[in-house]
């Protein structure tokens, strides 16, 4: 089992989290002879209920290589995440936890998306994934599958899928194997016990993860009744930028996106938009993860954090500088040269790569002969 610093024994923060668990309001109650689309809704899994074997389900889960429980008083958990509104009680996480500490920006939209809306959730996609962002999303079909798939296309790039269900329980099922490929990428993470099948009630819920892990929401493709708007209304609620990608005024799935538009949403046409959209809070949040890295020596502390130029005197963004150079370098080989973790290095390269003072290609990063403080055009 993931050692956890600050709970040691995982079972009481599991009562917790089975004690919290309860159907929402006018739901009908479990039910023994209920099936539900994964099975029997009842047995261990009853809402509210900690039953013996419950609790042995998650511990058995829990032993296994790569899984882990972060409670809120974690110092993995990811800042985030908690900043925003209702963050959950814990997270059961299947892959790297420092996935969730990464700068990311939520790629969502319609279950049903055209052809055309998931070919610019890849393009979306890529492009972020290439300037060192993580991609969050839902696992659904559509959007959400176009932009995991394309971010695992990208060399080193990490996405999170945050699922409505337990962690082990891929949703659609014929997602199981892109399950398993984003947890040995990045991270599957779900506030819901192994287990878990999907209930309507969940998916909100895991939209308020999506949004609360992102320094923004892009909706590519959606519906007036979409869950996308969801996820983009519970991004704004939690103060982060919202993007929408504009379509056709007689394509029903891009009606959603200019409802989100005619809202305040930042109209969308190229991946650099989103990126400048998003420079100032990746900004915020390279200050966040300085002095607060879940795993780094006591003495690589630091006292403010990076806007333009690295701060005198401040170690980890010194060391940053100093391990880069002027030929194109690999994510772990600065890592690996720093001492650093992979999270704290991504948000600090994503600041100095959006202040035009590092430049990344293919996974890539290497100091850029002048600097500058506009994001520069890629091409395509």
């Amino acid at each position: 089992m993931s050692a956890n610093p600050t709970t040691p024994d995982p079972v009481p923060l599991l009562r917790q989290v089975f004690a919290a668990r309860a159907a929402p309001p006018g739901a009908a109650p479990a039910n023994p002879t209920t099936r539900g689309i994964f099975g029997d809704d009842a047995g261990p899994f009853r809402r509210g209920v900690a039953t013996a074997e419950a609790i042995e389900h998650a511990l058995a889960w829990l032993s296994r290589s790569g899984h882990h429980l972060l409670g809120r008083d974690d110092p993995r958990y990811p800042p985030l995440l908690r900043q925003a509104p209702d963050p959950p009680l814990a997270l059961f996480v299947d892959g790297d936890p420092d996935a969730l500490w990464r700068p990311a920006v939520a790629v969502v939209g319609s279950r049903g998306a055209s052809a055309g809306g998931r070919d610019n959730a890849r393009l979306f996609a890529d492009a972020l994934c290439r300037a060192g962002l993580c991609v969050a999303s839902g696992l659904a079909a559509g959007i959400d599958a176009a932009s995991h798939e394309a971010a695992l296309a990208v060399p080193g790039g990490v996405t999170v899928a945050v699922l409505g269900t337990g962690p082990d329980v891929a949703y659609p099922r014929q997602h199981a194997r892109l399950l398993e490929r984003v947890a040995a990428r990045g991270a599957v993470v779900s506030e819901h016990p192994p287990g878990t099948p999907p209930r309507q009630w969940h998916f909100p819920g895991r939209n308020r993860i999506i949004a609360g892990l992102s320094l923004g929401t892009l909706v590519v493709e959606a519906a007036l009744r979409s869950g996308a708007l969801i996820t983009a209304r519970l991004a704004a609620e939690a103060g982060r930028e919202v993007f929408a990608v504009p379509g056709s005024i007689h394509h029903p799935q891009a009606r959603g996106c200019h409802r989100l538009i005619r809202d305040g949403a930042q109209l969308v046409e190229h991946p650099d938009e989103v990126l400048a959209g998003i420079a100032a809070p990746a900004g915020r949040l390279a200050v966040t993860l300085v002095p607060s890295a879940p795993v780094r020596s006591a003495a690589a502390g630091a006292s403010s954090g990076y806007l333009n130029t690295p701060p005198a005197g401040n170690g980890d963004h010194d060391r940053l500088w100093a391990a880069l150079g002027y030929d194109p370098t690999p994510m772990d080989a600065l890592v690996e040269r720093t001492g650093l973790t992979a999270a704290a290095v991504s948000s600090m390269l994503l600041a100095m790569e959006l202040d035009g003072r590092v430049a990344v290609e293919h996974g890539r990063y290497a100091r850029r002969s002048t600097g500058g403080g506009t994001v520069a055009r890629r091409g395509g």
